[in-house]
Parts: structure tokens; C-alpha cells; sequence
């Protein structure tokens, strides 16, 4: 059942709504609010727990995001320093022919893609 399962993600079992309701049986009637309340502190607590855990999630996902364009613009500036070296080094040994175009083809793809890869997984997930 759909609400079994949202109550044992909450933090509270089966086994324990059974015991509680199997508790009333025994003792009757009279114990009704005692067993309500001690019911209540107990899923009040699974709220407390979740709501924790959801907002360290949060707060970890917000300090990610920040430190993500410091990282994005040291990688941009390392990137633009290597592909100059790259492409300087793979023209000058090859004289500019085509092997050269071509290895410095290569490395500006590499580059670029290392770029994109870093950029995408720096983005904010959608909730």
C-alpha cells in the first residue's frame, strides 16, 4: 500500500503500526490517548529526521554551486594557456602542414571537451 511505504521511508515500520494498534487491543480504550501521543512523538520524530537529511542535501547542492565558477574559470584560464602551447608546438613541428592542423585539431577537441564534461556537471540538477 501507498501508505505503508511513505510511512516506512519516514522512518517509522510496519511493525511498529501493528504493535501500537495491537498495544490499544490489549489495554483497552482507556490507554487511547497515551498510545495516540506516544504515536505522534514518533512520527513527529521520523518527520524531524527527514526534514534534516533533506536540508543537508540542500545545503551541500548550494556549496557545490558556488564553488563551481571558481573551478569553471581556473579550468578556462589552464585551458586557454595549454591549447596556445599545444597549438604553437604542434604547427611548429609539422611546419604547418596538414599532420599539424590535424594534431592540433585533436587537442583542441580534447580540450573543449574536457571544458563541456566540466561544465555540465557543474550545473544545478533540476529538483
Amino acid at each position: 500500500m501507498a501508505g505503508e511505504d511513505e510511512l516506512e521511508r519516514g522512518g517509522m515500520e510496519r511493525g511498529e503500526l501493528e504493535a501500537v494498534l495491537e498495544t490499544r487491543r490489549e489495554l483497552g480504550a482507556s490507554y487511547d490517548a497515551a498510545l495516540v501521543e506516544s504515536f505522534a512523538d514518533r512520527i513527529e520524530a521520523a518527520v524531524v529526521a527527514r526534514t534534516a537529511q533533506e536540508v543537508s542535501v540542500r545545503n551541500r547542492e548550494a556549496k557545490d554551486r558556488a564553488s563551481a565558477g571558481p573551478r569553471q574559470l581556473a579550468l578556462g584560464i589552464v585551458s586557454a594557456g595549454t591549447g596556445t602551447g599545444m597549438t604553437a608546438i604542434s604547427l611548429a613541428m609539422t611546419d604547418g602542414g596538414f599532420t599539424g592542423l590535424a594534431a592540433m585539431t585533436v587537442g583542441w577537441v580534447g580540450l573543449v571537451s574536457v571544458n563541456v564534461a566540466h561544465a555540465l556537471q557543474s550545473r544545478p540538477r533540476g529538483s
